[in-house]
């Protein structure tokens, strides 16, 4: 079987799919990293809603998908930016999907992290960032879940300097129950943190952030860094206080920062690994046995179809990892919340088909063929 797909400039190639999948299974705790994916929502295809409506959410199949990546030893990261935190789910529906990940992880024995942000409101004083944050953690920390405090909007609006930002970050640090992950999100994944940590200069910022960590080591966890920079990421990651662990959040260049050098390594907290999950999984089990080579070797090829989901403008880049989820047969359509399906082009999602086609990504090749054909008709290209 082959199937036609378009290229950039419209003309009409042929590629024949793979028909066999890549050999994964579900396994023992990984021993050598933490890992954690950022999980996607599947929207409710039947809601009659509009692109800014409240989100309308199908809590079978998103919980459905959870356990999908519990099953494979990876920790879930929820109510973050893969699940369109601030780009069509609200705090309403984020609280609402803490809540019930929160409960299935701990039925199901799964690990679980939650976003903690300020997107309840979307200005305000310093008193009411910190206000915003507050209750957001308090829900967190009712869960039972892990807390990730995000960077927020309204705190890069509202701080006049790198102060503001140690002035609510310690006044939240003081107050944890549990040591949280610091979420440095880079303007790439969202323009309006440009400047976060108080200066556009990322040695000033870098500078904050790490005093930030040095007054609390205690209080935190680990840091996320996102800002697709990996030497940046690096130096980071050497400047930490012993036992503030690093989790790459770098969909560029992940595979080398887990695998570390001889000074250290970045655990990892990271979108792509939503679509990459099995696969992603087996590797970091070939790490654990201290076979480096090898899990670069599964790795490393799957940098091409991050970059590609990724590529600019990348915030959008959760329209691929949904596309991706319903060729694999984990939800039943490609509607996204907040309309957000409509985010890429019809060559875009060719080119993530078969990229993902041949790393043997999907549990049923033909099911994935027939509805890349199926996407393909609805824009006009008969097979």
């Amino acid at each position: 079987m082959t199937i036609r797909l378009p290229g950039v400039g419209g003309a009409l190639r042929t590629y024949e799919p793979r028909t066999e999948p890549l050999a994964v299974t579900p396994g023992t705790p990984f021993t050598s990293r933490t890992v954690f994916s950022a999980a996607h929502v599947v929207a409710d295809p039947f809601a009659d809603v509009s692109p800014d409506s409240p989100a309308a959410v199908d809590w079978d199949a998103t919980l459905a998908f959870r356990r999908h990546l519990w099953s494979h030893g990876l920790g879930v990261a929820e109510a973050m930016d893969t699940a369109q935190r601030g780009m069509g789910l609200d705090w309403a529906g984020a609280a609402e999907l803490i809540r019930r990940s929160a409960a299935e992880a701990t039925s199901v024995g799964g690990r679980i992290a939650c976003g903690v942000g300020t997107d309840q409101i979307a200005s305000g004083s310093l008193a009411e960032v910190r206000a915003a944050y507050e209750e957001q953690l308090a829900r967190v920390e009712e869960s039972g879940a892990q807390a990730i405090l995000m960077a927020s909007r309204a705190l890069a609006a509202a701080a006049s300097g790198p102060e503001d930002y140690l002035e609510v970050y310690g006044h939240l640090l003081r107050q944890v129950a549990e040591p949280v992950v610091l979420h440095w999100l880079g303007p790439m994944f969202d323009p309006a943190l440009e400047g976060y940590w108080g200066s556009a200069d990322l040695d000033a910022a870098t500078d904050t952030f790490l005093d930030v960590i040095a007054a609390h080591p205690d209080k935190v966890d680990g840091i996320k860094v996102s800002l697709l920079d990996a030497q940046r990421e690096i130096d980071i990651r050497r400047r930490l206080p012993k036992g503030v662990r690093c989790y790459t959040g770098d969909d560029f260049n992940y595979p080398e920062l887990i695998a570390g050098d001889e000074q250290g390594f970045s655990h990892a907290l990271l979108g792509i690994f939503d679509p990459l999950g099995p696969l992603a999984a087996q590797a970091v089990r070939v790490l654990d046995t201290g076979d480096v080579r090898g899990f670069r070797d599964l790795l490393d090829p799957t940098v091409g179809l991050s970059r590609h989901l990724f590529q600019t403008p990348t915030r959008f880049y959760k329209t691929g990892v949904v596309f991706l989820a319903w060729l694999a047969g984990h939800q039943t359509h490609f509607t996204m919340v907040g309309g957000l399906q409509s985010a890429r082009s019809l060559p875009h999602f060719a080119t993530a088909y078969e990229l993902a086609d041949g790393l043997g990504l999907f549990p049923d090749p033909k099911l994935a063929e027939e509805r890349m054909k199926t996407l393909l008709s609805v824009y006009g290209v008969n097979q």
